[in-house]
């Protein structure tokens, strides 16, 4: 166990903020390096989080040596720094997409267990205090057996030929956009709240002529007698004061009851028969992104560390999320059901 945990950091875009802000709060960490080609934006996080600045991500690992890299840059280089740190011997965080596609995916997993180092996902979305709260609900038993859930994705930024540009631009040119990019994330929930999928099934689409990819979506999984729907698109809003906090809307439909999610993060249970829903109280901090889940994330990775606590999201194990996600676009070609 280790207490006192060496991080190191490639990327420094939007997303990566959120990423130098949790290490910043976690007490055991010390930020030893930052590596980007941008060099200012480096100094400038330099300057409010500690860490030297690099250009080369290999000069970086040799000079600070540190027990994490961090890799919050595009998934094109992700190959490329996760074998940098295996021939060092450096654990791995890295951002999702994982490697981009599954075939690259498996093999820098392959590489990894080979060098005995570990990988783990970024996936945090999972890690969301609603997700972690409904989990717990669904395991006492209040909605008896469970039908359906059913997620409405709606974040309402997607319109017009201006869409993403101020945050996001190159989500214009990717090909595979709506559920490589963002529906992924849901898979990974579906299969936190009710185990594995069976079986997939996808209609994809694209609305805005602006971009490349697809934009919305309906995919149906099963997960033994549980079916999942994420019923998602892009240009849709949806009821909440920040419409970027949950993204939509979320129901689960269960023997006793329908337990609900609002997009303030808000959760009710109201019970079969009845017309009155019941708040569920839990607490979370409204801090950073998405309930603060990357924190939460990057919590549960310093624990393991740090405490030996069980770690989620290896790689080994993210590659059913990218499975699940390559069946799904076969699903919308061929036009059927792919068993998993």
């Amino acid at each position: 166990m280790k207490t006192n945990l060496k991080v190191a950091v490639v990327g420094t875009g939007y997303f990566s903020h959120f990423h130098f802000n949790a290490w910043s709060r976690c007490e055991e960490v010390e930020l030893v390096g930052i590596a980007s080609l941008d060099i200012e934006a480096a100094n400038k996080l330099s300057a409010l989080y500690g860490g030297d600045v690099f250009q080369d991500v290999a000069e970086m690992c040799k000079a600070t040596k540190p027990d994490l890299l961090d890799i919050v840059a595009p998934p094109a280089v992700h190959a490329e720094f996760i074998q940098i740190a295996a021939k060092l011997g450096i654990d791995v965080i890295c951002q999702k997409p994982f490697c981009g596609d599954l075939d690259t995916a498996k093999a820098m997993t392959n590489v990894a267990e080979s060098a005995r180092i570990k990988i783990t996902v970024h996936e945090n979305f999972r890690f969301q205090p609603w997700y972690q709260k409904i989990k717990s609900v669904l395991e006492t038993g209040l909605l008896g057996q469970i039908y359906q859930c059913t997620f409405r994705f709606r974040p309402g930024d997607g319109q017009g030929p201006d869409a993403y540009l101020a945050r996001q631009p190159y989500f214009q040119e990717m090909d595979r956009f709506l559920l490589h990019e963002t529906g992924v994330h849901y898979l990974d929930i579906f299969r936190f709240l009710f185990g594995d999928a069976d079986t997939v099934w996808a209609d994809l689409m694209k609305l805005n002529p602006a971009i490349t990819g697809e934009d919305s979506c309906h995919i149906v999984m099963t997960h033994g007698a549980v079916r999942t729907v994420l019923d998602g698109n892009r240009l849709s809003d949806h009821r909440a004061e920040n419409r970027r906090l949950v993204m939509g809307e979320l129901l689960v439909d269960g023997e006793k009851g329908v337990l609900s999610l609002s997009g303030d993060g808000e959760i009710h249970f109201r019970k079969a028969g009845s017309n009155a829903a019941e708040l569920i109280p839990f607490s979370w901090d409204d801090n950073g992104f998405g309930g603060d889940c990357v924190f939460n994330f990057t919590r549960h990775v310093v624990n393991h560390y740090v405490s030996g606590t069980p770690l989620t999201n290896t790689a080994r194990e993210y590659l059913k999320n990218l499975q699940l996600e390559e069946l799904a676009y076969a699903s919308a070609i061929d036009g059927c059901r792919k068993t998993v």
